[in-house]
């Protein structure tokens, strides 16, 4: 594909979660906003937050900061925080659209997620005459959907109508289709990437420093046991019975922040044995990682994880599963140890490898920091959107689809639409 960077584009970008909250989609938001920003282009970027004290504790809550070279509009999901309405927040956002449209006309619309966001993309898209871009990723292709008609529905609208899905790699493409029934020709792979610069170490061969005392594990990320936070505490628990020592760190907010801490009080765990760190500003984020050895994500799914990646440039070896959108970039054995996701002996004794042979975490470390340097950049990910942009401009939205989708009050998210 040729980038046609000649072409200065004004661009709607549509996040569902920005800074303060702390995301894989505020992450790869925060990004791409740079690239498009430093290419040239006039950026509007409209971000869903949450402005209740749950959603503030469970996420990271409040309007998203200023962004340079990009106008911030921040909506606060008041139908989500109020009753689970997910439509009457999709209405403010498509009617956020029209109100900018009309002040200077969008060239390409981009939605980060399917749904609520992907949908309000491809509502105003209709409307305005204006292309779509949506980014598939996380729950999208792991639970958005299986929930109820309503969400089947809207997935599978934006999945047949959107001009160009991007997604994070193959094995996520498989799952979503293999979920909504779609035609995984429409997609088009964009992996992850990673300011790797931000993230390196301090040292020669861009590896930990050598130190002292237990090897550090880091858990970072959404405390979440959809994560494997809860499997991870377990597994530190068989290291301790077995005498191998360590220190780890959990580092970060979410649903589960009260039941990781209180199973690991049951383990008897002190603050020496594993330590809460809590909400981390995303400034302080790379002295975390410089901080470890070893990186634990014992995740049941993924669109494409920014901490790995994250990780992986910081040279330190990681700890993960044989989980969809972690197969992408992981290969066990050769740039990190993969478990299958919930087999909580089997993460011990990966653990245990990666702790007691210090052979294999650098050379795992060494080989994951090779390839993120090489293969996920941000600035080559930037080039393919943008590339992709200058694909859809110009065409013809769908139309060929409902305005409105059947209510189905049966869905789970509606009562916890934070986990949405």
């Amino acid at each position: 594909m040729v980038v046609q960077q000649a072409i200065v584009m004004r661009i709607l970008f549509l996040s569902r979660r920005y800074f303060p909250a702390i995301s894989g989609m505020s992450v790869y938001a925060q990004n791409l906003l740079r690239e498009l920003a430093e290419a040239g282009h006039d950026v509007t970027m409209v971000s869903q937050y949450r402005g209740d004290e749950f959603g503030t504790r469970v996420y990271g809550g409040g309007p998203p900061p200023p962004v340079p070279g990009v106008t911030v509009i921040g909506l606060e999901q008041v139908g989500e925080q109020t009753s689970g309405d997910f439509e009457r927040d999709i209405a403010t956002m498509v009617e956020t659209i029209r109100v900018e449209h009309a002040k200077k006309p969008f060239d390409v619309l981009h939605a980060q997620y399917g749904y609520p966001t992907g949908w309000a993309a491809l509502l105003a898209g209709k409307r305005l005459g204006v292309p779509t871009v949506v980014s598939i990723q996380g729950g999208d292709g792991h639970w958005v959907g299986s929930c109820c008609e309503t969400h089947r529905l809207g997935m599978r609208y934006v999945l047949d109508n959107a001009n160009a899905l991007l997604i994070g790699g193959a094995s996520f493409v498989e799952e979503v289709c293999g979920r909504l029934g779609s035609d995984p020709a429409r997609f088009t792979i964009v992996p992850g990437a990673v300011d790797t610069a931000r993230f390196a170490q301090p040292t020669p061969d861009g590896l930990p420093m050598p130190h002292s005392g237990p090897a550090r594990i880091l858990y970072h990320g959404r405390v979440d046991r959809r994560k494997g936070v809860l499997d991870f505490i377990e597994a530190l628990a068989i290291l301790r019975e077995q005498g191998t020592p360590f220190a780890a760190t959990i580092s970060g907010i979410g649903p589960d922040v009260d039941p990781a801490k209180a199973l690991a009080d049951k383990h008897g765990f002190g603050p020496e044995a594993i330590r809460f760190t809590g909400y981390a500003e995303y400034g302080t984020v790379p002295a975390l990682y410089r901080e470890a050895d070893i990186f634990a994500s014992p995740t049941y799914a993924e669109g494409f994880s920014n901490t790995i990646l994250e990780a992986m440039a910081a040279g330190l070896a990681v700890v993960s599963c044989h989980a969809v959108g972690v197969s992408d970039c992981l290969r066990d054995g050769e740039n990190g140890l993969l478990t299958m996701p919930g087999d909580v002996p089997a993460q011990a004794e990966a653990l245990t490898r990666a702790i007691r042979d210090g052979d294999l975490r650098r050379s795992l470390a060494a080989a994951g920091l090779e390839e993120c340097r090489r293969v996920y950049s941000w600035q080559a990910v930037g080039r393919q959107i943008m590339g992709i942009y200058a694909d859809v401009v110009g065409r013809r939205p769908a139309t060929d689809f409902p305005d409105d989708l059947p209510l189905d009050l049966s869905c789970r998210f509606r009562t916890e639409p934070h986990l949405l």
